[in-house]
Parts: structure tokens; sequence; C-alpha cells
């Protein structure tokens, strides 16, 4: 994000994080609530509609690792204007689709696009000066929480009272905004380009990706002895063992080896994971769970978890400061646990309305609390890496997404009761973010970990060159006149200050 003078541009690039960011979370999850008007109005069975979701989520976690690669070779700006103009485009065909079939290319093709776009967007955050890095991250994951909380809301509510086809309408104006934004605001930074795109390897790494995502898919919906479910595992672990052999071959690799030997990267995507395992399949469930066990209707449905929206908006700006007295690690570590306990609360207390809204809320402010997670992880990624690093990030926020809902599944299934398999799902869905608390507290930085300094605002840039990649500056005045305090991230030793 690059200073501009007065700060135009580097407002105007925060816009498009935040644009980026809530459409390719929000097409996740806006078909949920929705499916049952695009059932009635294409003439299909509810089963087919299930790729009207899955057609969006196999490319874009399946092609997430090559746009974060693409973006490293060919630059930020240049991947990220594609990928919005692919978004776009189709999701204007999406809401212009009479058919099942044209809509499901039309998912196909937001779901690359959204494959370009999340990478790119966070190479852009990660190239920026300190301050603005903690800025770009909080922006980027409260606009993708809150986006997955609000799509229930948006598709129960749009398809409800104006019709399906505006849940991808309403894509293009913000998606043509956030074009031209991103052409006036979005600057390559001077930086180390890969040589190579490394085709093959990527082509790997993305039919892995692809075959595991469709395995989880196809196992949650069809049950996991379905024939297509062992043979995707098969494609995924011949596709990752072709991918390993070639990256020990090659002299770039796609995958810099250096990412996973800091653990304050590899710890926030660890906890990143454990995090989205019990969040979304909690967010599945209860709107499966509140229409068939309890009759809401799907809007109603939807505005049900309007709680965790507003708590993870109204939470987010509590988190800087809360590093700030206390590190990454124990602000986390608090998010986490509030998640969990809001998770084992609705799995315990889901028949009573209030109690349920009001442990959403929990959920939403806790998620808000692990914020400093994005900044953590895009700091402590080497030069010329962050494109990659970005995508095996968001992989795993996909990758896990998928998990948490594929995991729930299999406890309902097992149970053979959807109110109480909901109800013991969720319960191990608090168990997995309560792990995280523990991991969290072995690898995120804390109060003490590198050094701290108070310095002036003025030599935020210099000091922005001078940092190692693990630092994270939180932008915090601690009085007026004084600038922002770095804390900053080891990214060569465990970082248990």
């Amino acid at each position: 994000m690059s200073r501009a003078p007065g700060g135009r541009r580097s407002r105007a690039v925060l816009a498009v994080v935040v644009a980026t960011a809530f459409l390719t979370m929000l097409d996740n999850t806006v078909v949920t609530v929705a499916a049952p008007s695009i059932a009635r109005d294409l003439g299909v069975g509810l089963p087919s509609l299930e790729w009207v979701a899955t057609g969006y989520m196999l490319p874009y976690a399946g092609l997430l690792l090559a746009g974060g690669r693409l973006t490293d070779r060919y630059g930020i700006r240049r991947v990220l204007l594609a990928g919005l103009a692919l978004f776009t485009a189709a999701s204007l065909a999406a809401g212009l689709a009479a058919h099942l079939v044209p809509l499901l290319v039309a998912r196909a093709a937001q779901g690359a696009g959204a494959a370009l776009l999340v990478p790119a967007t966070l190479a852009a955050v990660a190239a920026a000066g300190e301050r603005e890095r903690l800025r770009g991250a909080a922006a980027w994951t409260v606009s993708g929480a809150v986006a997955l909380a609000a799509g229930p809301v948006v598709g129960g509510a749009v398809s409800e009272h104006l019709h399906w086809s505006w849940i991808f309408l309403l894509n293009v104006p913000v998606g043509l905004a956030a074009m031209l934004t991103a052409g006036y605001a979005v600057r390559e930074p001077a930086r180390h380009r890969p040589a190579t795109l490394g085709l093959a390897r990527v082509c790997a790494a993305t039919i892995a990706l692809t075959a595991v995502t469709f395995a989880l898919t196809s196992g949650t919906a069809h049950g996991w002895g379905t024939p297509a479910v062992p043979a995707a595992v098969l494609v995924a672990v011949v596709a990752a063992g072709a991918f390993r052999v070639a990256e020990r071959r090659s002299r770039v690799p796609v995958l810099d080896p250096r990412l996973f030997a800091r653990p304050a990267y590899r710890g926030g995507v660890a906890v990143q994971v454990l995090w989205g395992l019990g969040v979304n399949g909690v967010y599945f469930y209860t709107a499966v769970y509140l229409q068939e066990v309890r009759g809401f209707p799907p809007a109603a449905a939807g505005l049900a978890f309007l709680p965790v929206a507003a708590a993870v908006a109204l939470g987010a700006p509590f988190a800087p400061r809360l590093v700030l007295r206390y590190g990454a690690r124990r602000t986390v570590a608090l998010g986490l646990f509030l998640v969990g306990a809001g998770i084992g609360t609705v799995a315990l207390a889901s028949a009573v309305t209030p109690v349920l809204l009001a442990a959403f809320a929990v959920i939403g402010f806790g998620s808000a609390l692990t914020v400093p997670l994005a900044a953590v992880v895009l700091a402590a990624a080497p030069a010329g890496q962050a494109g990659v690093a970005g995508g095996v990030f968001a992989v795993a926020r996909e990758a896990s997404g998928v998990l948490g809902i594929a995991g729930v599944g299999v406890v309902v299934a097992a149970h053979g009761d959807l109110a109480g398999g909901y109800r013991l799902g969720l319960c191990a869905a608090a168990g997995l973010v309560w792990l995280g608390v523990l991991i969290g507290a072995r690898t995120l930085p804390g109060p003490g970990a590198g050094s701290s300094r108070v310095g002036s605002a003025d030599g935020d840039a210099e000091r922005a060159h001078q940092l190692r990649p693990g630092g994270v500056e939180f932008p915090l005045p601690v009085r007026p006149g004084v600038g922002a305090v770095e804390i900053l991230v080891e990214g060569d030793r465990d970082a248990r200050g």
C-alpha cells in the first residue's frame, strides 16, 4: 500500500482490500440460504444445487497457491486487476444465468477469479509499510469474518424479498469500483521475483488441492464410502507426491522452506486452521439446524448471524490495543478462548434463542481478537514470497472451512439425529479451537519477543526497511505526539519471550 501525499493512495488500497476480502468470502456462504429459491427457479433438485457452492469452492481452494505464485512472478497489480475483472464478469454471468449449467460455469469462474484476488491482495498488504501492514491485515481479516457471517443474512434477505440473481449481480458495481480504485492506487513494489513460474509444480499443487477439496465436499454430501472420495484422495496423494519430488529437484522452489522454518508463520497458519475448523462448522450447521429443527424461515435463519458480524466489527479495534499491551500471543489466545466458549454455549443452549444470539456475539468478538494472525503471518514471509505466503494462509482458511463443515457432518451422520449430532459436533469444534490456544502460546510473539521500542511517525518508512521480515508494527499512539510501538516477531527461533 503505497504512501501517497495525504495518504489518499493508502486509503484507496485499503478500500480495495476490504472490497475483495468481503466479496470473495461472501460468495462462499451467500448461496447457503438462497439454495431452495435457486432450485425452484431453475427447476432442479437441491442435491444438484450443492454444485453451486462446490463449483465456487473447488477452483478457489485449488488455485490459491497458483494465484500466489503468479503474483510473485508477474506482479501484484497485474494479477489483482486480472482477478477483479474475472470475478466481476463471472458474477454478472451468474446473475444472468437461466439454467443450471451456465450458473455452474460462472461460479467456477468466480472461484478462479477469487483465487487470483486473495493472494494478490495479501501481497499488497505485505508490501506496505509497517503501519499500513497492520491496517491492511486487520481490514482483510475483519472483512472476511463479517462476510462469512453476513452471507446467510444477505442470501436469505435477497432471495426472499428480491430475487436470488441479485446475490451475484450486487457484486458487479462493487467489482467495477474496486477495479478503478486498484488501477489508480496499487503500485508495484521493487522486489525480487522468481526466475520461473514453475508451471508443472504449480499444476501439481493445484490438482492436489482441488482433489482434497472435492474429497471433503463430496464425502460430506454423499458419504465417505462413495467411490469418488477415495479416488479423489488417491489423485491428491499422487499429485502431492509429484509436487514434493519436483520441489526437491528445483533450485527455485514454489514453497520456500524458509516459510515454515519461522515459528510465527507456521504457528499462525496452524491457529488459523483450528479457528476455521471450529467456526465454519458452526455457521453451516446452525443455518441448517434453525430451519430444519426449529422451523425458522430463511430470512430469520440468516438474521441470527447478525450478532457475529456486528461483534467482529465492534471488537476489531480492541485487538491492536491488546497486542500493544499483552502481545499477539495473549490477544489471540483470549480470542480463541472466547470463540471456543461461544461455540460450546451454542452446543448446549441452541434451543434458547437469546442465549444463542449472545453466544454468537461472543464468537464474533473472540474472532475479532484473532486479527493479529494475518499481520504476524505476512510479516514473517521472506522477501519475494508474499504472494505464495498469502496463498498458503488463504488455503489454510479455505481448507479449514471445508474440513470444519465435513467434520461436523461426520458427527451428525454418525449420531443419526440432526439436533443431537449438531450439539455433539459443536462440542468437538470448541475443543479444536481451544487447541489453538496452546499452539499459539508456543509460537506467536509475546510483548517481550525480540524488542520493542517507541519512535516518531516520521521514521516509519525508514524503519520499515530496517526491520527483519518478522517485524510487525501495531500503530497505536501511546500518547499524543508519540509514534507507534513495534513488536518484532522472531522468525528464526521460537518466540516464547
